[in-house]
């Protein structure tokens, strides 16, 4: 790649939790700007854009960012919903503002809806407020069974593709269905159309190797205040948030924190709940085409950038 030489470029760079992403994507900012291509990086984990959501999501803290720009971190309450048709917008208005600038805009997450969202033609179905308040008052009085049973009835397509416990995808389901709309936006089209010119790196480990990687990085973040960090949200409101009380560790310190559960349980539920989203993970992004797949031991931004 020649300095300056071609017009500013969209990176992602994807792949399960633990596998390295972030500490990739700043080698690889720092790569193009000594080829002459300053570069920005854009989040696209969903529970990053949580302010104070720092040690549960592994955040690379501020001072560690090396003087780069990044954007999308920090930016909604514990209490607020965070909305992939919402992030689509800012993602993608913060990618064209770094293009604009003549910089290289990299993509960085491992929240597969909000990766395609941003580099593929999604596009998503209204939001009815209060179509969903009705729908989240039916969970409430039927349970999510009665309302995954209805899904699986009226769309069994998109029943397949919904984890029956994850309770705001299931109302989201039945919101777009009563809104006459076909499936509900929250799969992989079968032939993604891109958004843009997109360069993909994906990062992958064996699977024994992620596994343990994972559950030694749960145990961390217990030693690292997991604990201390969910109680500073709980007083800033985190078990109002719709999204975030329920995201993968803080969910489980809380249940810690209100005497439900040990330490122990708490960390074995959040190593065993990590390795099943690990899994869709690696099912989501292997569906993608032409990934530039990297084993994420070795991986090096050299490697991208000559």
């Amino acid at each position: 790649m020649s300095a300056g030489a071609d017009a500013p470029a969209l990176w992602a760079v994807v792949g399960a939790t633990g596998t390295g992403k972030s500490d990739l994507s700043l080698d690889l900012a720092e790569r193009l700007a000594q080829r002459g291509r300053a570069a920005e990086i854009v989040n696209a984990d969903a529970m990053q854009l949580y302010r104070g959501m720092d040690i549960g999501t592994a955040k690379v803290p501020s001072g560690e960012r090396r003087g780069i720009p990044h954007h999308l971190f920090d930016v909604l309450d514990v209490t607020e919903e965070a909305a992939v048709a919402a992030y689509q917008e800012q993602a993608r208005e913060a990618i064209e503002a770094i293009h604009g600038r003549g910089r290289d805009a990299i993509l960085v997450g491992g929240s597969g809806l909000y990766v395609s969202s941003v580099v593929f033609d999604f596009r998503f179905p209204p939001r009815d407020e209060q179509l969903r308040a009705a729908l989240e008052a039916r969970l409430e009085a039927e349970g999510a069974g009665a309302l995954f049973d209805e899904l699986r009835r009226r769309d069994p397509e998109t029943a397949a593709r919904v984890d029956p416990r994850n309770t705001r995808r299931l109302v989201r389901a039945l919101e777009v269905l009563e809104q006459g709309a076909a499936g509900h936006g929250a799969a992989l089209p079968e032939k993604p159309v891109p958004w843009r010119p997109v360069r993909i790196v994906g990062l992958a480990l064996e699977r024994a190797e992620l596994v343990e990687r994972l559950d030694r990085r749960v145990e961390r973040m217990w030693r690292d205040g997991m604990l201390a960090e969910t109680e500073r949200l709980r007083a800033d409101g985190l078990e109002r948030g719709k999204t975030a009380s329920r995201a993968i560790g803080y969910a489980q310190a809380l249940a810690q924190l209100k005497g439900e559960s040990s330490e122990a349980e708490a960390i074995a539920e959040t190593q065993a709940l990590t390795r099943r989203y690990a899994r869709r993970q690696v099912s989501w992004f292997r569906r993608y085409d032409a990934v530039r797949w990297l084993d994420a031991r070795t991986a090096r931004a050299a490697d991208l950038v000559p």
